[in-house]
């Protein structure tokens, strides 16, 4: 049988980052849960956690995490319906753990977490990453829901698609009359500074290939945030791709310019959840699949 005990400490580990955070979140001393992730490695005769800064999950002790965070969310909704049963020392509003891109949580799925919050009460922990591998944080156990691109089943998982974000290319006046003074083109696109999120965000290259047929590799900002990156176009640093939602208004007022051909990208997006059923996660469901009906346009 496995130690709960044990396996709550290696999972507080790997979700705090340290033996100290995971204490103060057990409410037992750094000691206590060094002693209980060690007997259980030596139990199971395998490493569980990498000690670093942060410390990480090996792959069997990420497999365990998974369990035991799908334990206690079932845990969570049996002492909900039996007021008579004792919930454990960390007992609390859970806090259900969604992988989702950064872009979504800047436009509409603040809606959906508000609705989710209101009607249970229950906490989110969001895990930021590009909605190209959100499912893989699925596909590991690291989370129990997703917001994802990927329109493959995970397996285990039930899929409902939410709809397409459109994006728009995007600079400010300035920065178009320097570098695009006869209007944006292939030629110009391979010269002029261009934003990106991280390593893996290729909407930029992709309205390249499909508006112009370009295939670029201009100079490069690097902006990890979504409004960070239209805070960097608005100052006049590179042109981007932004969200519809965040850019029209800004291209109505005059302080950004929608580049030619005004060709825009839509991403479609899907909702990935664990089969588990549970209240949180069928009310989390509902109100994404909610809000996401009302904002995002349809999947076709």
């Amino acid at each position: 049988m496995l130690d709960y005990q044990a396996l709550a400490a290696v999972a507080a580990v790997a979700r705090e980052g340290s033996f100290e955070k995971a204490a103060a979140a057990l409410g037992v001393t750094p000691s206590a849960v060094s002693q209980r992730v060690k007997g259980l490695e030596e139990r199971l005769g395998a490493i569980l956690l990498t000690r670093g800064s942060p410390c990480r999950p090996t792959e069997i002790g990420a497999k365990l995490c998974a369990h035991v965070e799908r334990v206690r969310l079932i845990e969570t909704e049996v002492v909900g319906a039996l007021p008579g049963l004792t919930a454990g020392p960390d007992a609390g509003p859970y806090a259900v753990r969604v992988a989702v891109n950064a872009d979504s949580v800047s436009t509409w799925f603040p809606g959906a977490a508000a609705q989710f919050a209101t009607e249970t009460g229950g906490l989110l922990d969001l895990v930021l990453d590009d909605e190209a591998h959100t499912a893989e944080r699925l596909r590991t156990g690291d989370v129990l829901a997703a917001v994802t691109a990927d329109p493959a089943p995970v397996a285990g998982c039930r899929i409902h698609p939410l709809g397409i974000v459109e994006y728009l290319a995007v600079a400010s006046p300035a920065f178009a009359s320097r570098h695009f003074p006869a209007g944006a083109d292939a030629s110009s696109l391979q010269r002029a500074p261009m934003m990106r999120f991280d390593r893996r965000d290729e909407l930029q290259s992709r309205w390249a290939r499909e508006a112009w047929g370009a295939t670029i590799s201009p100079p490069i900002h690097w902006t990890p945030s979504t409004q960070g990156m239209l805070d960097m176009t608005l100052a006049g640093l590179g042109w981007s791709m932004a969200p519809v939602p965040l850019a029209s208004p800004l291209v109505a007022a005059g302080r950004l310019i929608e580049l030619p051909p005004q060709k825009r990208i839509g991403v479609a997006l899907y909702w990935q959840r664990t089969r588990l059923a549970v209240r949180l996660l069928d009310k989390l469901t509902q109100a994404v699949r909610t809000v996401a009906t009302q904002e995002l346009g349809p999947t076709g």
